[in-house]
């Protein structure tokens, strides 16, 4: 099996940064495309940002200039690092990979059960 986890939430200052890992584990082949998503309350989840397994990199429009996606391949690991949040970038946040586990001929995507981000004075 294949699990995603997630960490490095917590509360924090609007202005302030945090940066979130996300750890692959399992019987994992290779994994193409990492991304994180978000869930704000009452909202439906979206795109944050997502990493090619050649790093080819995309960002919501809301993000851009203040997140930063990164992947060390090595480790089966993506990160997030958020900077100058706002109260806006409340939610929970969701590790994605769409990954080959041993032995399958087509890739599988996985979730991670989530991060909460709070941004609050």
């Amino acid at each position: 099996q294949v699990q995603l986890v997630e960490s490095g939430g917590g509360l924090v200052q609007p202005g302030g940064s945090l940066r979130l890992s996300c750890a692959a584990s399992g019987s994992i082949f290779s994994i193409t495309a990492m991304a994180w998503y978000r869930q704000a309350p009452g909202k439906e989840r979206e795109l944050v940002a997502v990493i090619s397994s050649i790093g080819r990199i995309t960002y919501t429009d809301s993000v851009k200039g203040r997140f930063t996606i990164s992947r060390d391949n090595a480790k089966n690991t993506v990160y997030l690092q958020v900077n100058r949040l706002e109260p806006e970038d409340t939610a929970v946040y969701y590790c994605n990979a769409n990954l080959y586990v041993r032995f399958a001929e087509h890739p599988s995507e996985y979730w991670g059960k989530g991060t909460l981000v709070t941004v609050s004075s």
